[in-house]
């Protein structure tokens, strides 16, 4: 269980979309460990500073985060859930500030970029990038900005005290980031709080030699055994120009017959390859 003593590392200050996926995963109670980057939340669940660490892998409208791609094949952690967070995008301000006083919103610039309609709808109101959604809010509070407003989270809202002017103003509502919760490989299970799917994933991350066939080779390790896979996608290899890791998803558990099989398989044609974790998915509460 999540204790005061051991947080959940997450880029981002209190109140960013990382934390809302901690609370799906663990409870609105779980401590939290902010870091300004994403290889610090890594560096924090290896030393010991957190028990568990909460990362973004992939957006609906942006496609995949390739940094915490490589930090999984840096760092050897188990990814023990994922979880899916709908994205909306709130227009907040200080207390008493009204939508007639803003002349500038602040936020991460994907953030601003994901809701350019509102902005098309507001040409005299300016976009400022800052380095987060909820660190935005936290700004707009410690200097009690009355011209200013920030796009961010409803929690962020509600940690710092903050006033949301506009709900949902997003261009796209099926925008979705999935999270991994990661934890050592030899800590204890953690107690997950929201509803867990019953059907399994399973990530793994391997290559191959550069020679034709290669990569059907590898894939047919999973297709003779009608094993559903869910995504894969390639990134540079460093050190080896033109050469591709393969991170995979798979449906079904590591310890499943036919999994074990093709994992076999896939091992006997590999140069390498490493299971990240077989998981589940939770879901929000309803």
């Amino acid at each position: 269980m999540t204790t005061r003593s051991a947080p959940v590392a997450f880029q981002g200050e209190a109140g960013a979309f990382s934390q809302q996926a901690i609370r799906q995963f663990l409870g609105d109670n779980a401590a939290i460990l902010p870091c300004q980057r994403f290889d610090e939340v890594f560096k924090a669940l290896s030393s010991g500073q957190a028990m568990a660490a909460c990362i973004p892998i992939e957006n609906t409208l942006h496609g995949s985060v390739h940094e915490n791609y490589d930090h999984l094949l840096q760092f050897d952690f188990d990814i023990v859930a994922e979880t899916n967070v709908r994205i909306v995008h709130n227009l907040i301000a200080c207390p008493g500030v009204t939508f007639k006083k803003v002349k500038r919103v602040f936020s991460h610039p994907v953030a601003l970029n994901q809701c350019l309609d509102f902005f098309a709808r507001n040409p005299g109101v300016e976009r400022v990038s800052f380095y987060d959604t909820a660190g935005s809010v936290k700004m707009l509070m410690s200097e009690r900005l009355g011209d200013a407003a920030a796009i961010a989270s409803s929690l962020s809202a509600g940690i710092y005290g903050a006033h949301i002017l506009k709900r949902s103003i997003e261009d796209d509502r099926r925008n979705y980031t999935r999270f991994f919760l990661l934890r050592k490989k030899d800590a204890p299970q953690l107690r997950l709080a929201g509803p867990v799917s019953r059907e399994s994933k399973t990530s793994l991350v391997f290559t191959v030699r550069n020679v034709p066939g290669a990569l059907f080779r590898s894939m047919s390790a999973f297709a003779l055994r009608d094993i559903n896979l869910a995504k894969i996608e390639s990134r540079p290899l460093r050190g080896k120009p033109w050469e591709y890791l393969f991170y995979l998803d798979l449906t079904g558990k590591q310890d499943d017959v036919p999994v074990q099989k093709a994992l076999g398989h896939l091992a006997e044609i590999a140069d390498f390859m490493r299971v990240l974790g077989s998981y589940q998915t939770v879901s929000a509460k309803s």
